[in-house]
């Protein structure tokens, strides 16, 4: 249980901290903290990040900064996605869906490490081009939404820069509603995955999945905090490394896993020898 509770203070923190990346460490708390199976911490994944995401959304709600409109262009075919990845997890090995998930790691650390060399004043504006159209930003809700159900993340690395470069969003706004993206996703990725799962004869844990929200919330509001307390572009630096240190941890191990049934499954196979 200690496991659970520092795990979800780490993701509460990073999320408050940076606005993004806590939900990318969802996994490997669940998995290699935790124990539990790929295919059930990739599920419960889904369920915590929508339910963060949506105690995070409301204040933002409430002070009028989502963009409705384009939360749901981009959210509703995001869910068509979600549900579609989530669906397509169940013909894929676990192993290569945590592959996926270290690659997605190291696209989240690339975004970090680029978003910490903006000076403190630089800020990511909206295109002054003609937006994409209404189409265009859907097809792209649909693309992250595929990944979003396949590995289990939010995708708010992938989803805030696309609101701000498709959806002519300002930062603010393209954050605020990336929270309400990231909500409607999870939902339809986390109500697949259940029925995945059931078929499979395994189930999410319901107590764990309280725990770290609940705790991942406080510990979120916690990084608010901290946020203007501490030097950014050193942290987010620091957590892009880490982030690259534990995806190539996971393909490591993974790939080691995988040799290791390999070598079983040939020595179990082959003959034995002529007992003269």
């Amino acid at each position: 249980m200690i496991y659970a509770i520092l795990g979800a203070l780490v993701i509460g923190l990073s999320l408050g901290l940076f606005g993004s990346g806590g939900s990318i460490l969802t996994i490997p708390v669940l998995i290699y903290l935790l124990d539990h199976p790929d295919k059930v911490a990739i599920a419960e994944s889904l369920a915590i990040v929508g339910s963060i995401a949506f105690v995070g959304s409301i204040p933002y709600a409430l002070a009028g900064h989502v963009k409705w409109r384009i939360a749901f262009v981009f959210g509703l075919p995001g869910m068509l996605g979600t549900y579609l990845g989530a669906w397509i997890s169940s013909y894929v090995a676990g192993y290569v869906q945590l592959i996926v998930f270290a690659c997605v790691m190291l696209l989240a650390a690339r975004s970090m490490w680029i978003r910490s060399g903006r000076k403190s004043n630089e800020k990511l504006e909206p295109p002054t081009e003609p937006h994409r159209s209404t189409l265009k930003v859907g097809t792209d809700g649909l693309g992250v939404g595929i990944l979003t159900g396949f590995v289990g993340v939010g995708g708010g690395f992938l989803i805030v820069p696309a609101l701000v470069l498709l959806g002519g969003l300002h930062i603010r706004r393209a954050v605020a509603t990336s929270l309400a993206v990231i909500t409607l996703t999870s939902a339809s990725g986390f109500w697949k995955h259940l029925h995945v799962l059931e078929e499979s004869g395994l189930h999410v844990n319901w107590r764990i999945i309280g725990i770290i929200v609940t705790i991942g919330v406080v510990g979120s509001f916690g990084g608010r905090i901290l946020n203007s307390k501490i030097n950014q572009h050193a942290l987010q630096r620091g957590f892009a490394v880490f982030l690259v240190i534990m995806a190539l941890f996971i393909l490591v191990k993974e790939s080691a896993t995988r040799l290791g049934h390999s070598t079983q499954n040939t020595s179990t196979q082959l003959p034995e020898g002529d007992p003269q």
